[in-house]
């Protein structure tokens, strides 16, 4: 239908660059009886469209969605469109998402207010190789699609955490790190609640390359390789996180599409 799109299709553009800006418009107390919201999405009203589009980055789509797709939906489009912003409103709202297989996170977990009414802040270590790259590429696709990132020097983290309020992570002590076998990108998966079987294939991937167990998964060491490299040649970390984005985003797709795919040569005939 005109200015809707379904659930099947917006589920295909999760955890990929083209993903648009999902915004969800259930009224307050709708979202606060809620233990989950749609993965990436930011809670805002939708009567207040004209305070908060101009805090989102300029020309990226919007998709909003409310519980049933009804009414609340409809107004926070019209209001979107009358203000000139690409926008959609999801058929069936969170609803058909569900019905769909639509994979969501919890509405809140430590560090970050719910709703996210602005971009959460992170603080790491500095020259990323695996996780720290892993885990934001996680929070930006899946958590946060605005989240801020810093790399800083290994003893200054928990500082910069105190003094700027960002959250600290893959440091020890902190509380999306490491634990037991599991790495800091298993940790932001467990408590966000995310059970996306394509993305829990990746963690697989990601922890065996980031606690030298390749023997877990085969393309671990390729994960590990590809990482290595890119840390080498390119020194500036949010230049090497932006480089990183785009490795995870296809090692997500093949998780997603191509694990049954195979490549040989010569190519067959058509």
């Amino acid at each position: 239908m005109p200015g809707m799109i379904s659930a099947i299709k917006l589920i295909h553009l999760i955890g990929t660059e083209k993903c648009p800006l999902i915004v969800d418009v259930r009224r307050r107390a709708a979202f606060a009886a809620a233990p989950t919201r749609i993965a990436g999405a930011l809670w805002r009203d939708h009567m207040k469209v004209g305070e908060w589009l101009p805090q989102f980055p300029a020309g990226r789509s919007i998709v909003v969605y409310c519980a049933h797709g009804h009414n609340v939906s409809e107004i926070g489009l019209t209001k979107l469109l009358a203000a000139g912003a690409d926008a959609l409103m999801l058929e069936g709202g969170i609803d058909a998402w569900l019905a769909a297989g639509g994979p969501v996170v919890a509405r809140e977990a430590p560090g970050l207010e719910p709703g996210l009414p602005w971009p959460s802040e992170w603080v790491t270590r500095a020259r990323p190789k695996i996780d720290r790259i892993a885990c934001p590429w996680l929070i930006r696709r899946f958590i946060d699609p605005l989240a801020i990132f810093h790399f800083v020097s290994a003893e200054w983290v928990k500082d910069v955490a105190d003094e700027t309020g960002a959250i600290p992570f893959d440091i020890k002590d902190v509380h999306y790190s490491h634990r037991g076998d599991d790495c800091s990108f298993d940790t932001l998966i467990a408590e966000f609640g995310l059970s996306d079987p394509p993305l829990l294939h990746l963690a697989r991937i990601v922890r065996a390359a980031d606690t030298a167990r390749l023997d877990m998964e085969p393309e671990a060491a390729g994960l590990l390789a590809m990482s290595l490299g890119l840390s080498a040649i390119e020194g500036d970390d949010h230049a090497q996180l932006e480089r990183g984005m785009t490795l995870y985003d296809a090692l997500y797709g093949w998780c997603r599409y191509a694990t049954q795919e195979t490549h040989n040569w010569p190519a067959k005939a058509v």
